[in-house]
């Protein structure tokens, strides 16, 4: 497959926001829904080169995807900020009316052991991942269930998963894994809320991947290969949940590796991507 815009493809006439995609998994699921002829906003705090010590901006993800032959807009975003999500979803709607796909990929990470994290940092984990998620969901519903379509991705973790014996070494990731499971529960709950309503709501977890984040934290090593997943993959699923039958495919939460086994998918190659 040629990595391409088409905009008459399966999502053209759709909407969609995509939170943190500065870089990163974000980055590649705006590419992705972009290819398949969406409109996305994107939003993210990093709006010029220098402003993150990580690679990668909102501009640039945009100018990616319009100079392809798609269409988008960049938003920036500090969702840590009640103010700002509020302004967020103001903006959004003043650029496009709405979204009919909202994809809560945005997150900020600290590792920590319990008897020592901060509670600045713990709070700011909670308002990024479960707070900005639940806001932005309840901002965009009405419209989607009006509309009687729409999709609701939570991109999670396998974090969320409960440790098994033997334990290994802890890395500090209680908190991570707690927001993401309690964005997991969320999404089934939701699912099972607007079902009638042909609004599907999911959650997929990535497994680990190379992204510039993940590297920083050091988290890709040549032991843990076998877990490793490329990009492409969770943006190949998550354009999948958006163009799958709304009661079809919902209320799930899945690992990336069975989900692309399951449905048979291959990651396509992305533009702005070698």
């Amino acid at each position: 497959m040629t990595a391409r815009i088409d905009i008459n493809g399966p999502l053209a006439g759709r909407r969609a926001l995509v939170t943190g995609a500065s870089r990163g998994i974000g980055q590649a699921i705006a590419y992705r829904l972009a290819m398949a002829g969406a409109t996305v906003v994107v939003t993210g705090r990093t709006v010029e080169e220098g402003g993150n010590p990580l690679p990668g901006t909102i501009m640039a993800t945009v100018k990616t995807i319009i100079d392809a032959g798609g269409s988008a807009h960049a938003l920036a975003c500090d969702l840590t900020q009640a103010d700002e999500r509020q302004k967020l979803i103001e903006l959004t709607r003043a650029l496009v009316g709405s979204v009919d796909i909202l994809v809560n990929n945005g997150a900020v990470t600290f590792y920590f052991p319990i008897k020592e994290f901060p509670d600045k940092r713990m709070r700011l984990m909670f308002e990024v991942q479960v707070m900005a998620a639940m806001e932005l969901a309840q901002a965009f519903l009405p419209d989607m269930i009006a509309a009687g379509a729409g999709n609701i991705i939570y991109i999670s973790s396998g974090a969320a998963l409960h440790p098994q014996k033997p334990y290994a070494v802890a890395r500090g990731g209680t908190v991570y894994g707690m927001c993401k499971a309690a964005m997991e529960r969320f999404s089934t709950g939701l699912a099972a809320e607007v079902f009638g309503d042909h609004v599907a709501v999911n959650s997929i977890a990535p497994g680990l991947v190379a992204t510039p984040g993940a590297v920083h934290h050091n988290l890709i090593t040549p032991a843990n290969k076998a877990l490793q997943s490329p990009v492409e993959a969770i943006a190949e699923a998550v354009c999948f949940l958006c163009r799958s039958p709304a009661q079809d495919v919902t209320g799930r939460v899945d690992q990336i590796k069975p989900f692309m086994k399951e449905f048979g998918l291959l990651p396509a190659p992305l533009i702005g991507r070698s």
